[in-house]
């Protein structure tokens, strides 16, 4: 049933007017228009409204982490909206090809005339990297000297302002830091698990050692590498030891955040635990799909310029491989693997919590 009460018309609700006569080439300011300035052009305005519908779903779901209580109803929408973020950035990543059909050649016809516009002025790539956790003082160190030298004194505040606000980073682990499954009444799950982690080690430690097909020296390094999964897996469960290791930049997470989310992925199989397990997933596929952007586009960059600086007055490809490796976010949930254990190996849970993790129902009298 038809609900508006004024006809609406295809181009006028997606203000194709506006939208279709926004491309202004630069180079047709100054004599014959380079042919692939438009392509150029459309390229980014695409990426600038998928970057407006991702921090639209972004928004959202910071609304839900913002409360004192997350209810386990309100997950499967928020698991719905990071999947439809990563859906996104996906095609984003893809995007790149578009932009690669154009040689280095064709990007030159048009590239001084940008000086010095660069993608440091995206300022809703910046909503999205702060907003997702990324503020200055976890970026390279080129990042945390120049992050706002290139905006302009109104976008400069802006995104400055943004920076005090919690990101979702830290949402998360706030959420994270509540979970009431760490210790229950007298049970102690993290002692089972450190028992069982040390026998884990051991047995790798005798596998090593009985191996007869490697030199002395490999089995050497392979019993050092054991020896600091050791020191991991111990720096992990102590508090003092893991306080260091966060300040080393080790760890970001918070110890009680990181131990519940580890219990999150050790048990994923439980009920209670199924969504917030996607959740914790969806955390790493946006991270990892934003690393893969990143690189994507440093090699794109590298294909166009080669060692030239960037038009923002980076060192171009240097700098973006550089923000590939280091600019991260949620790393600690990609490391959460080396603390798993195989599913035979984990400690049994006591009735009272795999009840409280599960669905029960009363028997019908």
């Amino acid at each position: 049933m038809q609900k508006n009460t004024t006809a609406c018309y295809y181009g006028d609700y997606l203000q194709l007017d506006k939208l279709l006569t926004a491309q202004a080439p630069e180079s047709k300011r100054y004599g014959a228009e380079a042919h692939d300035e438009t392509l150029f052009i459309i390229v980014h305005q695409v990426y600038e409204l998928w970057f407006k519908q991702i921090l639209h779903e972004l928004g959202a779901v910071m609304a839900v982490f913002a409360e004192a209580e997350v209810k386990d109803e309100q997950l499967t929408g928020m698991v719905h909206k990071l999947k439809r973020i990563i859906s996104i950035q996906q095609l984003l990543n893809q995007q790149i090809a578009v932009i690669e059909t154009m040689t280095p050649q064709d990007f030159m016809a048009f590239r001084d005339y940008l000086v010095p516009a660069s993608g440091f002025q995206s300022i809703q790539f910046k909503m999205l990297e702060i907003g997702l956790g990324l503020k200055s003082e976890f970026r390279i160190d080129f990042d945390k000297n120049s992050f706002y030298s290139r905006l302009n004194a109104t976008d400069r505040e802006f995104l400055q302002n943004l920076e005090q606000a919690p990101s979702l980073f830290e949402r998360i682990e706030k959420w994270l830091e509540r979970m009431p499954f760490l210790q229950f009444e007298d049970f102690s799950f993290w002692q089972m698990y450190q028992q069982a982690t040390e026998q884990m080690l051991q047995n790798d430690q005798s596998i090593v050692s009985q191996i007869e097909q490697i030199s002395d020296a490999e089995r050497d390094l392979q019993l050092q590498e054991i020896a600091r999964t050791r020191e991991k897996f111990s720096a992990l469960l102590d508090p003092e030891k893991y306080q260091q290791l966060q300040q080393q930049g080790s760890f970001r997470l918070s110890q009680k955040a990181m131990l519940s989310a580890l219990f999150i992925n050790l048990y994923q199989e439980e009920p209670l635990f199924n969504l917030p397990f996607q959740l914790l997933t969806c955390l790493t596929e946006i991270d990892e799909q934003l690393t893969i952007w990143r690189y994507k586009h440093a090699m794109m960059v590298q294909r166009m310029l080669g060692s030239k600086i960037g038009t923002g007055g980076s060192s171009g490809h240097d700098y973006l491989k550089r923000t590939t490796e280091k600019n991260r976010i949620f790393t600690d949930l990609f490391t959460m693997a080396t603390f798993l254990l195989p599913k035979s190996a984990l400690p049994a849970l006591p009735t009272p919590i795999k009840r409280q993790l599960g669905f029960y129902f009363a028997p019908q009298a």
